[in-house]
């Protein structure tokens, strides 16, 4: 089944260049591309795509405003969960760490290479996090010391059995389901329920803010060696 796509951008050259670069995968279809956030979502509740890839900057409601209706309106309902992929330039830290409070599952870099969009893309509809590796160490220090964001981390993670945190500690180090698998000597089915437990149990909108609340609760700390 391919992976329906939403792009939402102000710049038209930026979305015909995006559209065919994805089109052209086979496991992938863009079903609709929009010029600001409320054409965004007006698009998402019509045409549920897995993943809208949306830039942050757009005139009228700005990507952060959009991303923070769709995974409000259609979070509770998770065979309709909207999935948003972020683009930036990353040249204003507060935007950023704003749609990932927002709801955001994963950031990609305007100027990324076009295989780290698609892997991106692949990530984010699979329920896994996506953070750019040349910011994942930036994004996530920085986010873990925010203070609204991370009262009351340390008691959510506590709700966790030892596996549950050992699965997310995985998390937070970037691996897949099948990494997971492979370094537990677990089933994919397995991974995948205590993934979903972890998500279920710390109160997450997704994988993404699962991995965040680890590194705010000092489960995980933030240095070299982490890749999202």
């Amino acid at each position: 089944m391919s992976i329906s796509i939403v792009i939402a951008d102000d710049q038209p050259l930026i979305r015909a260049g995006i559209a065919m670069l994805l089109a052209a995968e086979p496991d992938m279809e863009v079903v609709g591309d929009v010029s600001d956030g409320t054409e965004a979502i007006q698009l998402a509740r019509t045409r549920h795509p897995d993943v809208v890839l949306m830039d942050i900057r757009m005139p009228g409601m700005d990507g952060v405003a959009a991303t923070r209706v769709l995974t409000e309106e259609l979070g509770g309902n998770p065979d309709q969960l909207v999935k948003v992929l972020v683009l930036t330039t990353f040249n204003d830290d507060e935007v950023v760490y704003g749609a990932l409070r927002a709801g955001a599952s994963g950031f990609v870099l305007k100027h990324a290479a076009p295989k780290d969009l698609i892997t991106a893309v692949r990530k984010v509809a699979a329920g896994e996090a996506w953070i750019d590796p040349a910011v994942a160490g930036k994004v996530i220090a920085a986010v873990a010391g925010l203070s609204d964001f991370s009262a009351g981390a340390p008691a959510l993670v506590g709700r966790l059995t030892p596996r549950e945190r050992e699965v997310l500690v995985l998390m937070a180090h970037g691996m897949s389901n099948a990494e997971i698998r492979d370094r537990l000597v677990l089933s994919e089915a397995t991974v995948k329920t205590h993934v979903a437990r972890v998500v279920m149990k710390t109160g997450s909108r997704d994988r993404t803010q699962a991995v965040v609340l680890a590194y705010q609760s000092g489960l995980v700390v933030p240095g070299p060696g982490r890749r999202l």
